[in-house]
């Protein structure tokens, strides 16, 4: 395959971005709609997890629809990736309407079918998207420029519970009644950027990446045997647990703050908690998206210590502006720097980060449980955010290794895994939800505060599987590059 341009095509990349950034725009939204659908419909709490639920289901529905037709033929070879791409904006713009007549009804099950037929439409873009990006340009710095999307992803999702918060509540803490016919406004808009995207993919300069021509695999040759591959079966179980964990810890972090041990924080004041989480996974992306420039070892250094802060200072610009006071953030740094002190321990070796990480997690989430001054508990919590910030590429370096012509079928099975995104979070909700029954809670705290039990066993496992996986390779005599790939999810 003949290369013209070996650099990466930033204007094609720029446009491509775009849709990173709204992936991260709405992902992050959903949880503003949980608490405010939780209280419009008299929900449980296990019932408001249903929305993370509608979401993430439609990942896997959509990306093995896609799984299916692609046995009998190449959708993105036949298409082309701009018009598949564009399909999958459009189809997201009609979810986003929908909205409005469920606003209208008032249907708890009407707004799950509209962000239902959303993420159906993400789960096209994603197949599309991700592979794209690593295609704009040299293969070297393909899974860079992965990482540099996820990092624009993570921008989208510090800044959409901020400006959905605006859009519902207003500005300030003072407190506004809010009524479902609020949400229609925010989604009109939205629907209306992601025909304005399609149609502007459509006109941009994306190019289709070169067409690969594939031997004919024969007939009788070897069938592809998932369970020849102990790191893909890991691997698909890491990636569920993973986004599990990641929508888990927020998506129930509303019901965390509304206690009254937590200070019964109220909807209109959960944004900027939310914005913090969120953030942080961008802190951490930001950090890994550094390797993408070319830099003396000593710059890297630097801009390793001095990026995680730009980022952090921009969650507590946006917060500000929007009318909040974010002063109690001003602690989260520590945090931040155990976080940069643990990403120079693992390097780029992605078994190493993802078992360091993994273990922080599980230290994190345990001194959220058990720390006594519950203000600062919460941010043992949040800063899940940060250790779950690059696992994902990580957990799919590890996956696909040693792959070889089957690295596409086993990406897709991948990406079907996202459906831990809509599981756990219910599973943990299940647990809050105890507290109706039994007002005197375990161990001394409630049970919406000891279903944080969850997120320690979900680490548990990613740091056993980034322990395990190195091993599983090295007895197969695959060799696992220094260069870690990645992926924003």
């Amino acid at each position: 395959m003949e290369h013209h341009n070996e650099q990466t095509k930033w204007s094609q990349f720029i446009s491509l971005v775009i849709v990173f950034f709204f992936w991260g725009f709405v992902a992050a939204s959903n949880d503003i709609l949980i608490p405010v659908f939780k209280k419009s419909f008299t929900l449980s709490q296990v019932q408001s997890q249903l929305v993370a639920w509608a979401f993430y289901v439609a990942y896997f529905v959509g990306s093995l629809i896609f799984f299916i037709i692609s046995l009998k033929s190449d959708i993105l070879q036949k298409f082309g990736y701009k018009k598949t791409l564009a399909a999958g904006l459009i189809i997201s713009a009609v979810g986003a309407f929908l909205f409005v007549p469920a606003a209208t009804s008032q249907n708890f099950w009407f707004f799950l079918t509209a962000l239902f037929i959303v993420g159906l439409g993400f789960s096209v873009q994603q197949i599309v998207a991700n592979p794209l990006a690593i295609k704009m340009g040299s293969p070297n710095t393909g899974a860079h420029r992965l990482t540099l999307a996820g990092g624009i992803n993570s921008l989208g999702t510090t800044i959409g519970p901020i400006l959905l918060g605006i859009a519902l509540f207003g500005t300030g803490s003072e407190h506004t009644e809010l009524s479902l016919d609020d949400v229609k406004l925010p989604f009109i808009i939205l629907g209306v950027a992601f025909i304005l995207v399609a149609i502007f993919m459509l006109f941009s300069k994306i190019e289709d990446p070169a067409k690969t021509e594939e031997k004919k695999i024969e007939a009788g040759e070897e069938k592809f045997n998932l369970f020849k591959y102990p790191q893909l079966v890991l691997g698909m179980i890491a990636i569920f647990i993973y986004v599990g964990v990641e929508v888990s810890i927020i998506s129930n972090l509303p019901a965390l703050l509304h206690t009254h041990e937590f200070g019964n924080v109220l909807e209109h004041n959960i944004a900027p908690f939310i914005s913090l989480y969120w953030g942080s996974l961008m802190i951490g992306r930001w950090n890994g998206g550094i390797n993408v420039f070319d830099t003396s070892k000593t710059t890297n250094l630097i801009l390793k210590f001095v990026v995680p802060f730009i980022a952090f200072g921009i969650i507590l610009i946006a917060n500000t502006l929007s009318g909040k006071d974010v002063s109690a953030f001003y602690i989260y740094p520590i945090w931040i720097i155990i976080f940069i002190l643990m990403s120079f321990i693992g390097g780029k070796n992605a078994g190493k980060t993802l078992m360091i990480f993994g273990v922080a997690g599980v230290i994190m989430m345990l001194c959220g449980l058990f720390y006594p001054d519950k203000e600062i508990a919460k941010y043992f919590f949040i800063s899940g955010g940060l250790f779950c910030s690059i696992m994902w590429p990580s957990i799919f370096d590890l996956a696909i290794a040693g792959l070889g012509k089957n690295t596409g079928k086993a990406s897709s099975f991948l990406i079907m895994m996202i459906l831990g995104g809509g599981i756990i979070p219910l599973l943990q909700g299940w647990i809050c939800d105890f507290d109706k029954a039994n007002p005197s809670g375990i161990m001394g705290i409630t049970y919406t505060h000891f279903s944080y039990i969850i997120p320690v066993f979900c680490f548990l496992y990613l740091a056993f599987y980034g322990f395990i996986t190195p091993k599983i390779l090295r007895k197969q005599g695959v060799a696992l590059s220094e260069e870690s790939s990645g992926s924003g999810h």
